[in-house]
């Protein structure tokens, strides 16, 4: 058989997916266009769907390629994260002039700001983000809770892998050492305090946590929503978003997967504290991204009640007259 008449087959059974969902669910295929004021959010979820097919299939049919996905984005995020600490540690390491100690925090949370950007742009795959978008796809039913559950720890185990992979290549160097493990330390016992202080310290964690993935997802809704076709706004947008998360303290679970793998392969790190960090964070994160974020904008733009009948078109109208 020719080559090109095996390699058919394969592109029909990848495309079936997708195209059978599209034409299953679009959210706003039947819907009067009178309605469109009313939903402003009709593109936003339209293409947070499509991009949720698109990691259906490839968690289902391509998932060596997801986890690649998803590796590059545990890389960037641990990368990037060093290079925050690298630069506060510089700047901290002159007593004499404590303002430069927030000169080098804004310049370090400016700078691990452009990990998201990266990350978008390179199509990695990041927990956090996708948090919002799989939940957004679960209320549509575009996916099912297990499909989501399957993206969701395909996602997380790749994320780890890169930080493991940047944690493991950073042992055998002296970057971590000096002014920026001092400061990475400072961060962990920061963190593991949390837990330590009770419910009330856990609280706090979890408070840190929900912000920080707002802030995340609400840059992502940006970059999705079809109004912005600047990719310089979209860059200042994601860079912000992560500045005012990681200059306010707020908690990234992979960012602290990230620091805990770290520190942990230097032999400085409570093991069981840092799980139980990172699984706060990480519920913290999905309320923030998916509940605040993913969820409120999903049944906020639902359409799909007003399209049986003309009759509730019409009522919707009047009444917002």
């Amino acid at each position: 058989m020719p080559v090109r008449n095996r390699i058919m087959p394969i592109q029909q059974r990848l495309n079936e997916p997708l195209a059978n969902s599209q034409a299953a669910s679009a959210p706003s295929a039947n819907i009067d266009e009178s309605l469109k004021p009313l939903f402003p959010g009709r593109t936003f979820i339209s293409n947070v769907l499509e991009v949720v097919d698109s990691k259906n299939t490839m968690t289902g049919k391509m998932t060596g390629k997801y986890l690649q996905r998803a590796i590059m984005a545990g890389i960037l995020v641990a990368t990037f994260f060093t290079a925050f600490f690298s630069i506060v540690g510089q700047f901290s390491a002159a007593p004499t002039n404590p303002g430069l100690i927030l000169v080098g925090r804004v310049i370090g949370a400016f700078t691990f700001g452009w990990a998201l950007v990266l990350i978008y742009y390179t199509n990695s795959e990041l927990l956090t983000s996708n948090m919002m978008v799989i939940t957004i796809g679960s209320y549509h039913r575009k996916i099912s809770w297990l499909d989501s559950l399957r993206i969701l720890t395909l996602c997380l185990l790749g994320n780890l892998i890169g930080v493991l992979i940047v944690a493991t290549i950073l042992r055998f160097s002296t970057i971590i050492s000096g002014s920026t493990l001092t400061q990475m330390l400072a961060a962990a016992s920061t963190k593991t305090g949390y837990v330590l202080n009770g419910w009330s310290g856990v609280t706090d964690l979890l408070v840190r946590a929900i912000f920080c993935n707002f802030c995340i997802n609400i840059a992502m809704l940006m970059v999705y929503n079809g109004k912005l076709t600047n990719d310089f706004t979209k860059c200042t947008i994601m860079v912000v978003a992560v500045f005012v998360f990681s200059f306010c303290g707020f908690e990234h679970s992979i960012a602290d997967s990230a620091l805990f793998l770290i520190l942990g392969l230097h032999g400085l790190v409570n093991v069981r504290l840092a799980i139980a960090v990172v699984f706060v964070a990480m519920l913290g994160n999905f309320i923030g991204g998916g509940i605040l974020i993913g969820l409120n904008f999903a049944t906020m733009n639902d359409e799909r009640r007003y399209s049986a009948s003309p009759k509730n078109v019409d009522a919707t109208l009047t009444s917002t007259q």
